[in-house]
């Protein structure tokens, strides 16, 4: 189990680029499974589960070339799609939760699927059913083999298109049930769609793929389906929850950082939660500046009540978040409310900020009141075990901003979703150190 042992309560400079988006590059590299032609994807994030998507999509036969660090080419012109019937499938795509959306690519192209249950972060149950639901509607069959624990998905006739009203604004769910729509005969209208910058994304490739959408950006997408899919070049945005992991570090460290290449316009309200928590984002060309400054105010409500933060669907605050704007909460003048509405176990990680001297009342799995201490500096080191991707990079946030050494094993956690984390903040002036 790999470790990061962090000295904390060094202030860090200079300037950094966030990495592509780790969701929008999840569903862009299932979508190249919807044609036989050439699919070049830029800005590629060079992080755990991309690096295994891209090894379970080879697997499958599609052929992969890296042109430079974040440059691929994918051609899935020779699927070998009887190996999603194999045990080696199987382990491979349950261990990696962005493995659920080539179910949709699947069934559109060849007319069947298998689906392990995935695997990915432990934060609590994570619903399946917006993905089967909308798939049954659109003509697929489904059937569990309980001895192999596998849902085998067919549409031997294929899809055909349809009306649904999601249970749910699933972005995952949303993804797929596009990239299974695209190809399906007719129309299909999709209600109560996700519209997160990642499936605007994944929609603005597949239209240059040759797909009809309409209605990017909003809740009711209509998709006329199309035969066939050509190829394209696509590049992804940079990571917004990488970004705003760079304005919790430098907030929590006292520091001033440049995010290179950042456009405030696409982080919705991040930005003016981040400002009512008294950090400044400033816009200076491409770039975003967080200026230095030795402690921050949260604000209250109009009427005086206490600041609450909870997570919603875009262009709502991504639960992503959350735990970054928890672990700031914890040295800034004031209190918040943290309301982590959609999972039950993200919070749990609560108890090592405490540890650590952080005022943090853990009201339920959902809820967490923070009373600030008001100066920077006043969390103890301790040691840590991260549970999941973004709970590892509130750790180490935490970490950066004690006094003393930390210790955070299962980094894997973070190398999931942060690329060469350590590296690029050390070259900022922060002092980690990787233990094999």
């Amino acid at each position: 189990m790999s470790t990061f042992i962090v000295e904390g309560g060094h202030r860090l400079s200079g300037s950094i680029t966030p990495q592509g988006a780790k969701n929008e590059a999840l569903e862009v590299i299932c979508a190249t499974l919807l044609t036989s032609d050439t699919v070049t994807l830029r800005n590629v994030p060079d992080i755990l589960d991309v690096r295994n998507l891209i090894l379970l999509l080879q697997d499958l036969g599609v052929k992969v070339t890296r042109v430079d660090a974040h440059t691929y080419t994918f051609c899935a012109s020779d699927i070998n799609i009887d190996y999603i019937y194999t045990p080696e499938f199987a382990a491979k795509a349950q261990s990696l939760r962005g493995s659920v959306m080539i179910i949709g690519p699947l069934v559109a192209r060849f007319g069947k699927a298998v689906l392990p249950k995935p695997g990915g972060d432990k934060i609590g149950r994570r619903r399946l059913d917006t993905h089967f639901l909308g798939l049954e509607k659109l003509g697929a069959d489904f059937r569990y083999v309980f001895d192999r624990r596998i849902y085998e998905i067919s549409a031997p006739r294929g899809l055909r298109g349809t009306y649904m009203l999601l249970d749910e604004a699933s972005v995952t769910g949303t993804a797929n049930l596009i990239m299974a729509a695209v190809l399906a005969e007719g129309e299909t209208v999709i209600y109560n769609a996700a519209c997160e910058p990642y499936v605007q994304q994944l929609c603005r490739m597949l239209v240059n793929m040759g797909a009809r959408i309409d209605g990017i950006a909003s809740n009711l997408i209509r998709i006329t389906g199309v035969e066939t899919l050509h190829g394209a070049d696509h590049t992804m945005q940079p990571d917004m929850i990488e970004v705003g992991s760079f304005v919790g570090i430098a907030a929590m460290t006292g520091s001033g950082l440049t995010l290179k290449n950042v456009d405030m316009r696409e982080l919705g309200i991040m930005p003016d939660n981040f400002r009512r928590m008294g950090i400044d984002m400033l816009q200076k060309g491409s770039d975003v500046i967080i200026p230095e400054k030795d402690g921050y105010q949260i604000e209250t409500f109009i009427d005086g009540s206490i600041m609450t933060f909870a997570d919603a669907p875009w262009p709502g605050l991504s639960p992503d978040l959350l735990s970054i704007f928890l672990v700031v909460a914890t040295q800034a003048a004031g209190s918040v409310l943290i309301h982590q509405k959609m999972f039950e176990s993200r919070l749990f990680f609560v108890d090592k900020l405490i540890d650590m001297g952080a005022r943090i009342i853990l009201c339920d799995p959902h809820r967490a009141a923070v009373i600030g201490s008001g100066k920077l500096g006043t969390l103890r080191a301790t040691n840590m075990v991260s549970p999941d991707i973004r709970a590892g990079i509130a750790m180490l946030i935490a970490a950066l901003g004690a006094k003393g050494t930390s210790r955070i094993q299962n980094i894997d956690q973070i190398d999931r979703g942060y690329e060469q984390i350590d590296l690029r903040l050390n070259a900022l002036g922060a002092h980690i150190y990787r233990e094999l």
